[in-house]
């Protein structure tokens, strides 16, 4: 039988529809445990790639013949080896096309809603990494927000929409995720918009995102309206966008909250964080729908793929806003935090312009989970 490749976007669509999927990963145990590809219909089996040099006879009793196979391992090559040798068995079965190293970096456009006088709203979902960024867009403009480096894709989308990329925002500094907000504003001419309490040490020009801004998007008075909300880091602000939308960056999730020690600051921040979750954000409606720079886990997905929930819903089910007592959310949000993210201080320093790594550098860097989130 033919070995066919599956690219990221057909797999994200399983994960989208809850399509059954076995899953053959090759990478070593440690690699697989901190992190690999999730649907909520996916069976998994790890079995290292030099553990089947000499065949998988040994593992063809664990390989069911009524689901779609995939071989999965860090950059493709032995992936293919691995399948062709279940295909060369009689198995029908596919490997990911560019490895991990592709589902790391794979986009997802999702329509997220019409503006009010016009214009569309969608959410980029980096489904391997757990990053959402978004496009809004109106009368042949567009902003974007907390973009990923995979600048073209964003560059291309717009342009398959007649749109010009006017503004570029980031939320905050990321800690996780090399943002390509900068490149992209260099290269359309756009405006690129940074919070200054985050930007201190930055090499590069930017313009201050500050409380009360407000930037118009096209003709039809799409305003984002910039909120000071203090908590992940020091500068992050959120956005109003057209008097729906809440843009919380990564300071509230669906479901949980953001973690305050990214710069080492835990301790000073949370009392940060804690205002901003339950003293500035109360102030808001509740019918704003939520839109989180980051999901921590794909129960956090819609049916559609996309990541949001009504404000006043937070409030009513997110643990991290119904806690009381100050000090049990001081211990909560400063005792249950994940690991750092991976090459975190490495990655700050390229979106501060202070260090300027390769493609493949950068690809290094980010790879693994997202750890944005208190658990």
């Amino acid at each position: 039988m033919t070995v066919k490749a599956m690219k990221s976007k057909e797999v994200t669509k399983k994960v989208f529809n809850n399509e059954e999927l076995f899953i053959l990963d090759v990478r070593n145990e440690d690699a697989y445990q901190d992190w690999k590809i999730e649907g909520h219909n996916f069976d998994y089996l790890n079995v290292p790639y030099f553990d089947l040099i000499d065949g998988v006879e040994e593992i063809m009793d664990k390989i069911p013949s009524n689901k779609e196979i995939l071989v999965v391992c860090a950059k493709e090559g032995s992936s293919v080896m691995v399948a062709e040798m279940l295909s060369d068995e009689g198995l029908d079965v596919a490997y990911l096309e560019g490895g991990m190293k592709a589902w790391s970096e794979h986009l997802e456009p999702v329509k997220v809603g019409d503006l009010k006088d016009g214009g569309e709203l969608y959410q980029f979902v980096r489904i391997g990494k757990g990053c959402l960024s978004y496009m809004v867009v109106s009368n042949g403009e567009a902003a974007i927000i907390d973009s990923t480096r995979m600048a073209d894709i964003y560059t291309d989308f717009a342009a398959s929409l007649d749109a010009k990329i006017t503004h570029v925002f980031d939320t905050h500094l990321h800690a996780d995720h090399i943002s390509g907000g900068r490149i992209i504003a260099q290269n359309t001419g756009a405006t690129y918009w940074l919070p200054p309490k985050d930007a201190e040490g930055v090499t590069f020009e930017y313009a201050a995102l500050e409380d009360e801004n407000e930037v118009t998007i096209g003709n039809t008075k799409i305003n984002i309206h910039a909120l000071y909300s203090p908590g992940h880091t020091i500068g992050s602000t959120s956005f109003v966008v057209d008097d729906q939308y809440l843009m919380t960056g990564d300071i509230l999730f669906i479901d949980s909250i953001g973690r305050p020690d990214l710069a080492g600051l835990a301790e000073d921040w949370v009392g940060d964080l804690r205002e901003t979750l339950y003293s500035r954000y109360k102030e808001l409606s509740n019918d704003l729908i939520v839109l989180p720079a980051h999901f921590m886990i794909i129960d956090e997905l819609n049916e559609d793929g996309s990541v949001s929930e009504k404000l006043g819903v937070l409030y009513e089910q997110n643990h991290g806003l119904n806690i009381a007592d100050e000090g049990e959310f001081r211990s909560l949000v400063t005792e249950n935090l994940p690991p750092q993210p991976n090459a975190y201080q490495e990655i700050r320093k390229t979106n501060m312009g202070q260090i300027t790594p390769d493609n493949d550098e950068q690809r290094e860097m980010e790879i693994g989970p997202n750890r944005c989130a208190v658990r």
